[in-house]
């Protein structure tokens, strides 16, 4: 299966490039030294690894735009597309969105209707740093964490003056252009960002065959534009003690590429979104109240809205037949928490935590009345580090979690009328037990055994998906129980090694039942699947400012309730090569290959295939802060897609202007 792409392999692995983005800023500290320290979220005594963390270095030199991107660098991570929605979204470890919910600074950033989040709008040019927990994550990120979760970290100052900017042009009639600017004073400190992607579409390869929607050359229907703007003012007052204020503002919009595949169960769809917006305000701080114990907090009000227009056809023009619709959904959430840690005495650091969200999720056709649905979270947790002796630490957590339906109107679309569903409530019990130990300075083994749930969410509970479904307002909570072993370390003083096996057992799942009224499902909590795998990496230094590094991801779930209905959008094979040199200061290559096998994008077994695709980029530092960017991703014109009949940019390339004194 791999003979194929085994020269590209190879090439990856034998080309000067910059390491797996090893290569550290010009100036002062690395940017990874910017990490917005209250914004992340730990279990002490378990540190994160190159396997589930990237950081802004790692993003840039990787020419990664949007988070989904730069989570696909990620060992354990796979990339995947909503195809019908143009949405990117990332499985972790085969765990979907709903199922790892994603955060900004600790802030839940979802959308409260489906769990979702297009990840393709949230570009990465604030970000320091992207952390990712699979399974065993922290009780303190609350309910809904089924598969993990998703953390994404944005600046922090460390100088008086901080000045980070780049502008860029790519193909597709594109160009990205960003500033962040930062100050610290010691007691205070500011950072602001504003940035602009924006891009016609994309070049497909040159060996895509024309379709009746799609004629080749550039994307149809392809175009984005993300424009955000963030603010941060922060306070320490004290050595310990932190107060920050931040503002984030999203303004996208995007088309939707139609479906030009072979699966005669498909029916192209032609959809625009005018807008998909998003605007977040949050307070976070943390105080010392002695020595050894400390409160933080979280506050959040976040907004969400889109407008998606369907329309007849290919013209984007006419709305005319049923399947056209103007459909506008207003979402809102509030809510926040309150962190209790305590180093109780030398081997127990207790965390206890508290929090709720209010979501309320509003939508409406053209021409349909407005309906309204509300959910109301709360978790409390406690977790502990256990430091056994020098060389254990066990980390156990339980925490339990309530989700009580506070509204949930419908709209009888015949009588024209709208009444209320029935409300409901739903509690979930978490708990795990997590083990360390240090075999040398060097490495390190670990273990853990965790119990994780999910809620239905409203989609799950109300949607009549377009008269093919009824509502199931009492489904019950998924539950998951994960198994893992790991080692990480240093061999040989030179090679750095990751290895971990998971084995994943999900119950309740909520999943489809046909025919539960003729030509009609529902959704039911009658699942049962098994997720296993491994994750393997690998990074070494040739010589000086050479290194390569590897990364291979195996992943197998199986259907244990209908075997006949295959899990969608992850391969079971994922390879990662980096290669690369930085010669001093003055410029830098890098060259990566990237293989997936087959997946399927139905669960009636239509597949997209393999591919292996190649990328190359440079750097040169000009005159003291600036630098010149250049690259070309696909180097090879490969023809492929991650969601069969939505095909992938084919060879393109970037260049950008970098104004950077980091």
């Amino acid at each position: 299966m791999f003979k194929t792409y085994l020269p590209l392999l190879f090439l990856a692995f034998t080309l000067n490039a910059s390491a797996q983005s090893n290569t550290k800023p010009t100036d002062t500290l690395p940017i990874t030294k910017r990490v917005f320290k209250l914004g992340e979220v730990l279990i002490k005594g378990k540190t994160e690894n190159e396997n589930n963390t990237v950081n802004s270095e790692k993003i840039e030199a990787n020419g990664k735009l949007d988070v989904s991107g730069a989570l696909n660098l990620l060992p354990g991570v796979h990339l995947t597309k909503v195809g019908a929605r143009n949405e990117s979204v990332v499985l972790v470890r085969g765990f979907d969105l709903r199922q790892v919910p994603v955060y900004i600074d600790g802030i839940p950033v979802y959308v409260p209707y489906d769990g979702y989040v297009d990840l393709g709008r949230f570009t990465t040019f604030d970000v320091s740093q992207i952390s990712v927990s699979k399974g065993f994550s922290s009780i303190t990120y609350g309910a809904n964490t089924l598969g993990g979760a998703i953390n994404i970290v944005s600046r922090k100052p460390v100088n008086k003056l901080e000045i980070d900017a780049r502008s860029g042009l790519m193909s597709g009639d594109g160009h990205r252009l960003n500033l962040n600017a930062g100050t610290n004073f010691g007691k205070f400190y500011f950072q602001g960002s504003i940035s602009q992607l924006k891009q016609q579409g994309f070049p497909v390869s040159k060996d895509f065959i024309a379709k009746p929607n799609e004629d080749g050359g550039r994307r149809e229907n392809a175009y984005r534009e993300d424009v955000k703007y963030s603010v941060k003012a922060g306070f320490t007052p004290k050595a310990g003690d932190e107060y920050a204020f931040n503002y984030v503002k999203q303004d996208g919009q995007k088309g939707n590429p139609p479906y030009v595949g072979n699966d005669s169960k498909i029916t192209p769809r032609f959809w625009q979104w005018p807008y998909w917006d998003k605007e977040s305000y949050y307070f976070l701080s943390t105080t010392g109240i002695t020595k050894n114990c400390a409160i933080k907090t979280r506050l959040y009000y976040d907004k969400f809205g889109n407008l998606l227009s369907a329309f007849d056809d290919n013209t984007y023009t006419t709305q005319k037949k049923g399947s056209s619709f103007q459909s506008i959904y207003n979402d809102d959430t509030y809510g926040g928490s309150v962190e209790y840690n305590n180093q109780l005495n030398k081997a127990h650091f207790l965390s206890a935590s508290a929090q709720f969200k209010n979501d309320r999720h509003k939508e409406y056709n053209v021409g349909e009345p407005l309906r309204t649905t509300r959910d109301y979270t709360a978790s409390v947790g406690v977790e502990d580090s256990y430091q056994v002796n020098e060389q254990l630490i066990l980390l156990p957590g339980i925490g339990v979690n309530l989700r009580s339906s506070l509204e949930a109107q419908n709209y009888n679309s015949v009588t024209k009328e709208i009444t209320n569903h029935p409300k409901n409530d739903n509690y979930a019990f978490n708990a795990q037990l997590g083990a360390v130990y240090q075999l040398s300075e060097q490495q390190k083994l670990n273990a853990s055994i965790a119990r994780k749930t999910r809620f239905a969410t409203i989609k799950d509970r109300y949607s009549y998906r377009m008269g093919t479904a009824l509502p199931n307002p009492d489904l019950k909570s998924e539950a998951a129980l994960h198994y893992e072993a790991g080692y990480s370390g240093t061999i040989f003083n030179e090679i750095q090694i990751g290895a971990n096996l998971f084995y994943s057992r999900i119950t309740d799942a909520i999943m489809q039942v046909n025919n539960v009224k003729p030509n009609v499902s529902q959704l039911q909590n009658t699942g049962k699947a098994e997720f296993y795998g491994s994750e393997l990496s690998a990074g070494y230094s040739i010589l000086k400012g050479w290194n390569t590094s590897a990364q291979y991801s195996y992943l197998r779930r199986t259907n244990l309730s209908n075997k006949k209905l295959k899990f969608t959008d992850a391969p079971d094979h994922k390879i990662l090569i980096f290669s690369g040199y930085q010669f001093r200061k003055t410029a830098s290559v890098l060259a990566s290959v990237e293989y997936n096998s087959s997946r399927n994008s139905t669960s009636y077994g239509t597949k997209a295939g393999e591919f292996a695709v190649a990328n190359f980029s440079a750097r040169i530092k000009g005159y003291r802060w600036i630098s010149l960017e250049a690259g070309v991703n696909n180097a090879f014109d490969k023809n492929y897609a991650i969601s069969e009949g939505f095909p992938e940019a084919g060879r393109n390339y970037f260049v950008n202007l970098v104004f950077s004194n980091l």
